[in-house]
């Protein structure tokens, strides 16, 4: 009699979880496949990379004329260094010296501030961009959720706090993963992410630099 009350209460909890199931109207999406499948994905992700290049072409192109300056200062410093030389003359190449170390310890601290600013500007625009992204995605999902009445909507990629899918399985006629990526891609500026940048914030004041070019040939005196 007891085996047959707990069977009988199985089967009714079965019944009504089927019955829920059948009432409720369930989508699942692909967010991280419609993120890279999207056009504006692509171009935000090419701007970022040719921000990223213009930045180092300018770093290396300052590095190079520091290199040279710490060359002239090197060399310099020996010629002070020559018996033969008056002390007129070495004095002169002295104070040159000591002028280019002086040009060198302010474009070391610039160049080391410049490096953290456009850090900081191609870390913010990466952000933005991908919020400004996401958000164009959600109001797609949004109004397929309104023309299809979904009562609940699961993005399929998302791991759980152990790493794991939060959705292990899900019904393939369930998903609209690929409806979401042709309506965002049908869009007149799909292909472009220049609507998503925002003008980037001013730099911080430059911060003194812990070595410089300049007190590296001071030792040498």
């Amino acid at each position: 009699m007891k085996k047959t009350l707990i069977l009988s209460l199985f089967a009714a909890s079965i019944a009504l979880t089927n019955q829920a199931s059948a009432e409720l109207n369930i989508g699942t999406v692909d967010m991280k496949k419609v993120f890279e499948n999207y056009k504006k994905t692509k171009d935000a992700e090419q701007r970022i990379s040719e921000m990223r290049n213009k930045y180092k072409k300018e770093l290396d192109e300052r590095m190079e004329k520091l290199k040279g300056m710490k060359e002239e200062i090197d060399k310099l410093t020996e010629e002070t260094k020559k018996a033969e030389l008056s002390v007129e003359k070495r004095q002169e190449k002295a104070k040159k010296r000591d002028e280019i170390a002086g040009e060198a310890n302010t474009l070391f601290r610039d160049v080391q501030q410049s490096q953290q600013d456009k850090e900081k500007q191609l870390a913010d625009h990466s952000v933005r961009m991908r919020n400004g992204i996401v958000e164009e995605i959600k109001k797609v999902i949004d109004k397929a959720v309104a023309t299809k009445g979904y009562d609940l909507v699961f993005d399929k990629s998302g791991p759980s706090l152990n790493g794991v899918n939060i959705v292990l399985h899900s019904k393939e006629s369930w998903d609209f993963t690929k409806e979401v990526i042709d309506e965002l891609n049908k869009a007149p500026n799909a292909g472009s992410a220049a609507d998503l940048d925002v003008a980037p914030a001013a730099p911080a004041a430059p911060a003194p630099a812990s070595a410089t070019p300049a007190k590296a040939a001071e030792k040498k005196k």
